[in-house]
């Protein structure tokens, strides 16, 4: 039996770098990254251009009064950065989705076309998934950053005296989304240790979501006492974050916890899984 190679930084960076390379500099990355950018085009040029006549129309407010008991929009109503304000509804929800989609092929690719067995010569196995789900990680820190530079402008466009206030919340928007979306990724890095294909991976995920969702909703109708186990979904906090009634503490700590369990149980798993 092999002797197992040591942790090292330079590899595990190697291996992040190439999920980097191949959003970014590759066919089928551009080619993804071109329908992304179409579609935050539309979104910045209606829902975010026009968010100071939609946020300030009494239809939306009114709207935002009466669903306030559930999520309190009302309070983003006080946001001088209305643009912001819609940025952080859409991309709240948005991204998650999205992040299912683009991390559904961390691992499954690599065993498909034999290669896994070719790196794990050269890497431990916990350098490859973690690597993995790092350089995944960074591609979806890269789109956030895209769409907040550029909610921005457009913050700047209407009113450059918002720039300064709307720098400090494109920050804290941006550390909150970052962790938010972090257990979804390790929840495809899980699903890629026993998926055979980056399509049975995003179904799989989905039916973690709709079919125990389902699951865990007949228990806790029979026994209420398991509505912690809310907390095995991912995004279990988005409702309350939405409409900022969530403490900064829980809204960092619930998803990092998700993260660490999500990443231990898939490490178990790819360290005793044929390659």
């Amino acid at each position: 039996m092999a002797t197992p190679l040591p942790i090292n930084v330079g590899r595990l960076t190697q291996i992040a770098g190439f999920e980097l390379v191949r959003m970014f500099l590759t066919k089928r990355g551009l080619i993804a990254l071109a329908a992304f950018a179409l579609v935050w085009l539309i979104i910045l040029r209606y829902p975010i251009g026009q968010a100071v006549s939609i946020i300030s129309s009494p239809n939306f407010e009114q709207i935002a009064r009466d669903i306030s008991g559930s999520i309190g929009l009302s309070k983003l109503l006080d946001w001088p950065e209305a643009e912001f304000a819609m940025y952080w509804l859409i991309a709240l929800y948005s991204f998650p989705v999205f992040s299912l989609f683009i991390c559904s092929d961390q691992t499954v690719g690599d065993r498909e076309r034999g290669t896994l067995r070719f790196l794990s010569l050269r890497s431990t196995r916990f350098e490859i998934l973690f690597g993995r789900f790092i350089g995944q990680l960074a591609v979806l820190t890269c789109l956030v950053a895209i769409t907040l530079v550029a909610t921005l402008a457009v913050l700047g466009y209407r009113d450059p005296s918002l720039l300064v206030g709307g720098v400090g919340r494109a920050l804290s928007i941006f550390l909150i989304l970052i962790v938010t979306f972090t257990p979804f990724v390790a929840l495809m890095t899980l699903i890629n240790t026993f998926a055979r294909s980056s399509r049975l991976s995003i179904v799989l995920a989905i039916l973690y979501f709709t079919a125990g969702g389902i699951v865990v909703g007949l228990l806790q109708w029979q026994i209420p006492v398991l509505s912690v186990l809310d907390y095995l979904f991912p995004g279990v906090q988005i409702e309350q974050l939405a409409g900022q009634n969530l403490p900064l503490l829980s809204a960092l700590v619930i998803p990092l916890v998700q993260t660490a369990v999500l990443l231990a149980v898939a490490q178990r798993i790819f360290a005793r899984s044929s390659l």
